[in-house]
Formats: C-alpha cells, structure tokens, sequence
C-alpha cells in the first residue's frame, strides 16, 4: 500500500519505470527498483535514480517499516521532504539529490540514528541546518551543497555550551550540533548561504568543503557581500565563537562589573526581550490572516489522515486572484459554455469594464483533489502567467475557493474561436491562402518565444488547432487548456496504468506520453501544418494518421499541390513548397534531426511573403476579403 501510494504521487513517468507496479500483486519483491531482504519479507531498499519521475515524496512511503535504503536522486521531485520519514528507524542511506524539493530538512530525521549517509545536494531546500543532525552518531556523509540553506552551521546545543562555560562535564548533556555526529567524514555545504564561522569540529574532517556561502573565513572562497545581506554580528554568532569570546574576556578582565554597567545590559537586555517578542506576535498575526492550506494527501473517511502540503507564499503573489462570484456574474452564471471535455469546461464572459474572457474550470471531486494536485495547480498557474507574448493566450488569473470547491483559470478571450472550427465546421472561403500562411507564421513566432527566449523554456502540451484560437483579424493565438489532462487522470482512483497498444501515430487527445516537451511541440506543429494547407483532420477513424497519408505526396513536386485543401481557389506553388519542406523535417522519425522552432521560423518568415500584394496578386476575391478585414 505505502508503495502504491508513492506510485500514485507520482505523474510523470516519461521511461515507464514504474510500469510493473502492480497494486494487485502480493508481493512487490519483483517490481523495478526495489529490493527485499532474503526471506521476501520485508522491502529493504527503493533504487530509481536518473528516471526523471516527476511528483511528490508520499508520507505514506514512512511505513515501508523495515527499509534501509531510499535513493531516489536525479529525478524531477517536488514538494517537501515529509517529516514522517523520521520514523525509519532501519534507514542507513537517504539519497534524494539532485531533485527540486524545496522547503526546510525536517529535524525529525535526527531521529535516523541508523543513518549512515544523507545525500540531500542540488534542490532548494531552505531554512536553517537542523542541529538534531548531530543525534546521529553513525552518520559518516553528510551532503547538502547546493541548496539555499541559512543561518549558522550548528556547532553543539545550548545545554553543552553552558556546562562547558561553568566547567562541568556532565554526561547525561546532549549534543545535539554537528559536533556530536562523531563518525563524520564527509561533509558538503557549500554553495548554499550559510553565516558565521566553521565549526572546528569540522575543520579537521577528511573531506569538507564550505566554500560558496556566507562565512566569515578569510581561506575559503564565499559569495560577495551583496549576494548575502547583512552579516550577523558577533554576538549572534555560533555558540563555540561565543565560549571561546566568553574566555577570552575572563582572561582580560580581572575585576567584576561596575554595578551601572550591570544595570545598563539589564536594561538593554529586556527592551531587546520585548522587541523579539513584538517580532513573534507580529509574525503570528500574519500567519492567521494567511492560514496555512491543508489538503489530505489522500481522501478518507478519517481527519487524522491529512496532511499539511506546504504552499510557497510567494508563488502567486503577482497574479490577480478572482472571487467565483465575480466570475459567475462575468460569465451569466456559468451557462455561457464555449467547450468542454471530460476534464474540464471553458466559459465565455465579460469583465465589469473589462475585457472578455475565457475562464476554464477543472472537472474534478473534491474527494479526488489531493495534496500534490493543489500544488501542481499553483505551480501551473504561475508558469502561465509569465507568459507574455502576441501569439500567445495571456492568463489573466485564477479562482481558488473550497466552497463550493472550485479551481478556476481566467484567460483573455479570443473572439474568432479555435482554428479547428474554422478549418473543419467553418467556411472555407473564411481562411484564405495568405490568410493561413499569416496564422503559420504567427504559431510559430509564439513557439520560438516559449521554446527560445523563455527560461525555463515552456511547452503546450497537446499542441493542435484545438489550442490555436483566433481573434478578430485572425491572429493565432496560443492556449494551453489541455495540461491537466494527464494529472487529473492520475488522481482517479484505480486508474490503472497507461498502455501502449493503439496506432503509432500522434493522436492529438490520447492518453500517450505527451512529455516530449519541445520535440513533441516540434513534431506536433509539422502536423498541424498539414492540417492547415490540406484542411483535413490530424486523424481520421477510416484513413488514420493524416501524416501517413500525406507522406506520398510532401517530396514529390509533381504531386506535392494533392495535399492542398480544395477549398482553395488559389495558392502559392513557392509557399506550398516551403510548408511541406517544414513538415517533412518536423515529423522526421529522428527527433536529434528535427529543426529547433528558430531555425523553423527563420525559415519561414524569409521563404514566405504574405504581404497585401501578394494576396491581391492571387485572389481575385482579395479586394472583397480585405474591405471586411478592415
């Protein structure tokens, strides 16, 4: 169960690894990646590095009682590193490096006392360096670089540091720094933004390194001034500095305190008490007027079961959050519907003063709505809003209320429909040669700036002429409706795994893997050029793949003008040419042979003229199309 649990918080699986993770079977001992004692009684060991599995850590991957080893490195994992881990009391190796978890180390790992490594580097992870660490006395690795850690390197805790200022040696003291993992050989912090001073307890190891933070050593090279803020002072340094300064001081001053001088530290010392205190009092009315969202993990009968997803504040600060009665006025109580589909329905409406706009509303339970789903729907919704570019949709905002439940997406509306209804249900006459050619040229320019001059670069998951809308004069436009596809499937429950069988061909609204990102784009935009020219369906039910069909025709110029739409009265031969040159090295069966979407719109915009000329040259009807147009 807690293995199936980990599956399921898993959404994409790109090289199917996890393929033979049947929940039906009644032992899992054979399953890709995990390994069990000899006995096949207990599982001792989850190995799947380098996988690119993208989705959450399970809590419920705690209850693996007898495990000894978690490595999961080199995936693309989100979230946080769940506080229940601590209860794996076998655990000897906790490798999840090289991910993109965020969020604090939980100090209930100190509780692994059986760890032997952690391996924890290159995420973004954050918060300070948990001192309990230290409670784990056979730890020999300790890997944490790259990270964005802060505050100082734990040295010991407060309860050691007095007895050693008072001269006692109690044993029953505990150790909680860095200081008391006496088996530690290797240690790597650097590179995240650490302060103060390297403990000497870690300066003697026989691998460290602590370069790349914010330390005040004179030897090891750390970031510049401006990239750390303000340093801490002295008197906020670690405990070992503040022993070795208290000693230093006994040595030097021989009489005790004059009694004025006493007073003044008392005085300072409770005014700098009641400022700390306004400080915590402050924080915590900003916390109650932003409760944290609790989600469950996974829906049951009992509340004791959920659990705390942790949301980054800062994710969706800069987008216009929408109440949904604003949006049910906007959109005439929801009835004016302009699509829908098994996951979602999409609303046309009109701002109070605003603009019009589309608002797609996703189509699921609320029992079905777990904990990494509402963090994939925040991190979604703050990667469309980055995105600002002519020819392509602009997210305007987003809903998000639990009563009645509701998630929500708002875009700009593009009044001209969908460039599948006017190349399939619409009049021909409408899309014009020239008119198409226009509408290429523009997905493209929206391809080449979501591919080339984003960063990280983005993609539209199910890229057809379904999500190209048109506005008045007929630019395209390009719209991601379809990207929940995929996740929302994998929350309904006993969904089984997705298959191979079906044609091989591209099938614009199947299930298939669509995580070929900006190859699949590629591919997917030389299919929808010969949909464009030839106005026929991507994929028909009695001829199949257009592409099949098509590949008979796009290398040979004597037949080359068959693929041309015969709703057409006129086209360009030059053009036609160049289309088909595009679509043949778009679906090449090579994806390291495809051309970046930079190449294919430089390609285009110099081998294809859409000018008013030429449009008047070709059409005798051109006269009439451009004083409507106008």
């Amino acid at each position: 169960w807690a293995l199936t649990t980990f599956k399921e918080a898993i959404y994409e699986d790109p090289h199917l690894v996890l393929s033979n993770w049947n929940a039906l079977d009644a032992d899992p001992c054979g399953w890709f990646g995990i390994t069990c004692n000899k006995e096949r009684q207990h599982v001792i060991k989850i190995n799947i590095s380098g996988s690119s599995l993208k989705g959450f850590l399970a809590p419920e991957m705690s209850q693996v009682t007898y495990l000894q080893e978690l490595t999961l490195r080199k995936n693309n994992l989100i979230g946080t590193i769940p506080k229940e881990f601590g209860m794996l009391k076998f655990l000897k190796v906790l490798d999840l490096g090289m991910n993109q978890l965020t969020g604090p180390i939980p100090t209930e790992l100190g509780n692994l006392t059986s760890l032997v490594k952690i391996n924890l580097q290159s995420n973004g992870l954050s918060g300070s360096l948990p001192a309990e660490l230290g409670n784990l006395k056979n730890l020999s690795e300790l890997i944490l670089n790259r990270n964005k850690l802060q505050g100082p390197v734990p040295a010991e805790n407060n309860a050691s540091f007095v007895a050693k200022i008072h001269g006692t040696n109690d044993s029953r003291t505990s150790v909680t720094g860095l200081c008391g993992a006496s088996q530690l050989k290797v240690v790597d912090l650097s590179y995240n933004f650490l302060v103060g001073s390297i403990p000497k307890c870690l300066g003697y190891l026989p691998s460290s390194s602590f370069q790349g933070n914010c330390l005040q050593e004179k030897d090891a090279k750390q970031r510049p001034i401006r990239q750390c803020g303000p340093q801490p002072s002295r008197s906020h340094q670690a405990p070992s500095l503040k022993h070795h300064s208290f000693k230093d001081a006994a040595k030097h001053q021989k009489a005790s305190k004059p009694a004025w001088l006493l007073a003044l530290e008392i005085a300072t010392g409770i005014m700098a008490g009641s400022l700390f205190l306004v400080a915590i009092l402050t924080a915590f009315q900003r916390c109650r007027s932003k409760p944290a969202i609790i989600i469950p993990w996974k829906k049951s009968g009992s509340e004791k079961e959920n659990l705390m997803v942790y949301v980054d504040s800062e994710l969706l600060k800069d987008v216009t959050k929408f109440g949904r009665q604003e949006l049910e006025v906007s959109c005439e109580d929801f009835s004016n519907i302009i699509g829908s589909s098994p996951d979602s329905i999409v609303y046309k409406g009109t701002m109070r003063g605003g603009p019009e706009i589309a608002v797609i509303s996703l189509c699921i339970k609320e029992q079905h709505w777990t904990g990494y789903l509402e963090f994939y729907f925040q991190r979604e919704v703050a990667d469309l809003a980055r995105l600002n570019h002519e020819n392509v949709g602009k997210l305007l905002g987003y809903c998000r209320e639990s009563s009645p439940f509701t998630r929500m997406l708002v875009f700009e509306y593009a009044s001209n429909g969908t460039l599948y209804e006017h190349l399939h249900y619409g009049e021909g006459s409408q899309l014009s040669w020239t008119r198409r050619m226009r509408i290429i040229l523009g997905i493209a320019r929206g391809l080449k700036y979501l591919h080339a001059e984003l960063e990280p670069p983005f993609t539209i998951s199910e890229l057809s002429s379904s999500s190209v809308y048109l506005t008045e004069d007929f630019s395209p436009k390009l719209v991601d409706f379809e990207s929940w596809k995929m996740i929302l499937t994998r929350s309904e429950k006993n969904s089984g795994s997705i298959g191979n069988n079906g044609p091989a061909c591209l099938l614009l609204n199947s299930l298939e893997k669509r995580h070929l990102d900006i190859q699949g784009n590629i591919h997917s935009f030389g299919i929808l050029l010969l949909e464009i020219v030839s106005g026929k369906p991507p994929y028909c039910k009695d001829k199949g793949c257009l592409i099949d069909w098509a590949r008979d025709y796009l290398e040979l110029p004597e037949v080359m003008s068959y693929i041309v739409d015969p709703e057409l009265k006129h086209f360009s031969y030059d053009d036609l040419k160049v289309i088909c040159e595009v679509i043949s090295l778009c679906t090449h069966t090579d994806s390291s042979k495809r051309p970046s979407m930079k190449e294919i719109s430089l390609m285009l915009e110099s081998k294809i003229d859409t000018s008013v000329a030429i449009e008047l040259k070709s059409s005798s009807l051109a006269w009439a199309e451009l004083a409507l147009s106008s």
